[in-house]
């Protein structure tokens, strides 16, 4: 199946041309994205194609353009208030891309839920992240596999712990986050890939959903709703690898485990770590789950302290000792 349309119509080429880009390089939303700087490019290619989303400027917008025969139109304003097109949603044109395709993406979602979307052929790639001992830095290595692995291939991070402190650490306020991307999808009503365009935020390359802020939101979701939910992300997004930093707050980890591909288990040398992986590895045995061991690797991570005031926490990582650590493990495993 063809990829449905998002036109992007700005009479300021570079701006146009540079969101552009910026969709298509997130290569997640069902789309193929075509930029246009003039009204007639756009009319000449509407005769021939169907647009499913046209975000066009306030100045772009003429009677002509009503008349295109486009499933959704969107303004993009520069703050103006025009009463003659009222009838449209605004996104604020000079805000963070981020931030404008999720707006564009809940207007979207809104209206149509129940749409047909192509299935992605890409073999996506999961890789989970566990370990049953505490502190052992497996989001710090995480974070740096993700932002790595990013850097040459399209990269998902899931974070399932209790207390993420993401807001914290990044200072950021999420609108929404991965709890409720699982009520939408409770509600069955379809359209969960366009929910999901409108949550996902990005550290550089690298892009993740926001972990939820309440530990009772993990707890409450059932084992089989992970796996459905994450399948529905493999089949109908164009990602190569999808991290998972998991948590034993999950319902059914252990079958989530089962749907790795690979598994790291960060280890301590310290008497009770070891004997906690011991009865861990025990439990696998007598839950018949040999096949999680045998796809997991234990890592023992250096010690990497983090300061806010040093800037950027991801590249802190990535270009510290935890990266250095991380670039070593992928070369190793190629």
């Amino acid at each position: 199946m063809k990829k449905s349309i998002f036109a992007v119509c700005d009479l300021e080429a570079s701006y146009a041309c540079n969101l552009m880009d910026y969709l298509n390089e997130k290569k997640m939303t069902p789309f193929e994205v075509q930029a246009f700087t003039n009204v007639e490019s756009l009319q000449k290619f509407a005769r021939e194609h169907e647009i499913e989303i046209l975000l066009i400027s306030t100045r772009a917008m003429c009677n002509e353009i009503r008349e295109l025969p486009v499933n959704r139109t969107i303004i993009l304003s520069e703050g103006e208030q025009l009463q003659d097109l009222e009838e449209y949603p605004f996104v604020y044109k000079y805000q963070s891309s981020d931030q404008l395709l999720s707006e564009v993406m809940e207007f979207y979602a809104a209206d149509h839920p129940r749409l047909d979307i192509p299935g992605s052929v890409r073999k996506t790639k999961i890789y989970g992240i566990y370990s049953p001992i505490g502190r052992t830095r497996k989001t710090s290595f995480a974070l740096a596999l993700g932002e790595i692995l990013a850097e040459t291939k399209q990269v998902l991070y899931l974070n399932f712990e209790e207390f993420s402190g993401f807001e914290e650490l990044f200072d950021m306020k999420y609108r929404a986050d991965i709890s409720d991307l699982i009520y939408f999808a409770r509600q069955k009503e379809g359209g969960l890939i366009y929910r999901l365009n409108s949550m996902v935020q990005t550290f550089h390359e690298l892009q993740y959903i926001p972990p939820a802020l309440s530990p009772a939101d993990i707890r409450d979701v059932s084992g089989r709703e992970w796996i459905d939910f994450l399948q529905e992300v493999i089949a109908f997004c164009d990602y190569d690898i999808i991290i998972l930093d998991l948590s034993e707050q999950m319902d059914e980890m252990f079958q989530i485990l089962q749907l790795c591909d690979r598994i790291y288990t960060p280890v301590q040398d310290d008497l009770i770590s070891r004997a906690k992986l011991v009865q861990y590895e025990k439990l696998m045995k007598m839950l018949e789950l040999e096949e999680v061991l045998e796809k997991t690797r234990k890592i023992k991570l250096p010690v990497q302290p983090l300061q806010k005031e040093n800037g950027d926490l991801t590249q802190q990582l990535v270009w510290g000792e935890m990266g250095n650590y991380v670039r070593r493990l992928l070369w190793e495993e190629e």
